[in-house]
């Protein structure tokens, strides 16, 4: 089986415009979850916003790009190298914006341009990288709601693997702040009303947050023949599992069933037992149904030992790229051996082993799961 490592990644969030400044804010305990009025339609709530005012999704994607190859010491045109990057809101601001225009307030005449409209598609982004960096082999763009970062993770893999490409850059970014999403969630009753209190006896639910993550994979080979050091390289990404729950549009499935055979999967895979991972990077979104299930599934499967931290009391949930900036937060445990706080979590619902201030501690094997909506399962196993 080919080794597939992580050579680069690029990733800004509500915490910080960086990999690194993220990070150490993450590692102090910091939030990056304000109170926040973006549209005045709307009352205030808390959000992960990265600046005043919600960001565009081509400006983050671009920036996160960039990173991720400066990172690697990679420099455009990469014409061989995969693209797989996600989203599970893509354009919808753009979207939004033009339902406005047309049916609003604003009665004057709209010259919609073709052109424009065709760059708003769902797979735009993805094909907007491929330009970026010069690639004209596989373009993938991977929509699979709140799982998408772990399924783009996955499908690079997949592609090196199986001899398509050595080097592929994936991820996923995410700018969902916008009326719609907001009154969406709300209305559901999924929207925390003060921050963000993940597997908290009084979590409230998720808070919106923006931001991305994208990492280059490359073939161990490929790395060894780029002279990259093994300190150099974050980590090697064992496997992972990817299942769907076909049970509800929103609801998880109530027994975690479909969740439980994605980490097996991955387990598998991975040529690991429960037992072998140190630490969970969970999904912890701060709702009552999801954090319940999920720690019911992390009991049925695991030692009580394993550690357990969620960084969405940091971050926000950022959608379709929480898992991508989940498995860089994880990375970046394997590098400095240091597992986060579970940022917002003051008195736990659930006896599990969670961190609530930021250790040092021996780290060889994570587990990164996201669960998302209609029942989307994905889980991967990263090590040293």
């Amino acid at each position: 089986m080919v080794r597939v490592v992580i050579t680069g990644i690029g990733l800004v969030s509500a915490l910080g415009n960086s990999l690194e400044d993220s990070w150490q804010n993450l590692l102090s305990g910091t939030t990056g979850i304000e109170l926040h009025q973006p549209f005045p339609e709307l009352l205030k709530i808390p959000l992960g916003l990265i600046g005043d005012k919600p960001s565009d999704l081509s400006t983050l994607t671009q920036m996160v790009v960039n990173s991720a190859l400066e990172d690697a010491k990679l420099v455009a045109p990469l014409v061989d190298c995969a693209v797989v990057i996600g989203s599970s809101r893509g354009y919808q601001r753009s979207w939004e914006k033009l339902a406005r225009q047309m049916y609003g307030k604003d009665t004057r005449e709209l010259s919609l341009k073709l052109e424009d409209w065709l760059y708003t598609l769902p797979q735009m982004n993805a094909i907007a990288v491929a330009r970026q960096i010069g690639a004209t082999g596989i373009v993938l763009a991977p929509m699979a709601a709140c799982a998408t970062g772990i399924w783009a993770i996955a499908q690079a893999v997949m592609l090196i693997q199986t001899g398509q490409c050595q080097r592929a850059i994936a991820g996923a970014v995410e700018a969902p702040i916008t009326p719609l999403t907001i009154c969406g969630f709300q209305q559901m009753g999924a929207l925390a009303t003060t921050g963000a209190y993940p597997f908290d006896l009084h979590r409230e639910g998720l808070v919106l947050g923006e931001g991305g993550a994208v990492f280059v994979l490359e073939s161990a080979d490929l790395a060894k023949q780029r002279q990259t050091k093994p300190e150099k390289m974050y980590g090697e990404i064992l496997g992972f599992g990817l299942t769907a729950d076909a049970f509800h549009g929103s609801q998880p499935e109530p027994e975690g069933k479909g969740a439980i055979t994605a980490i097996q999967q991955c387990l598998k895979r991975s040529g690991l037992t429960p037992a072998d991972i140190d630490y969970i990077h969970a999904h912890g979104t701060g709702t009552l149904l999801n954090d319940r299930i999920e720690s019911k599934i992390i009991q049925h499967l695991f030692p009580p030992t394993v550690a357990i931290s969620s960084t969405k009391g940091s971050s926000g949930h950022t959608l379709g790229a929480s898992a991508a900036l989940g498995v860089a937060f994880a990375l970046m445990s394997l590098r400095y051996q240091k597992i986060p706080a579970c940022v917002g979590l003051q008195q736990p619902e659930f006896d599990l082993n969670f961190v609530t201030t930021a250790k040092e501690t021996k780290i060889s094997q994570i587990l990164c799961s996201s669960f998302g909506f209609g029942g989307q399962n994905a889980v991967i196993a990263l090590s040293k």
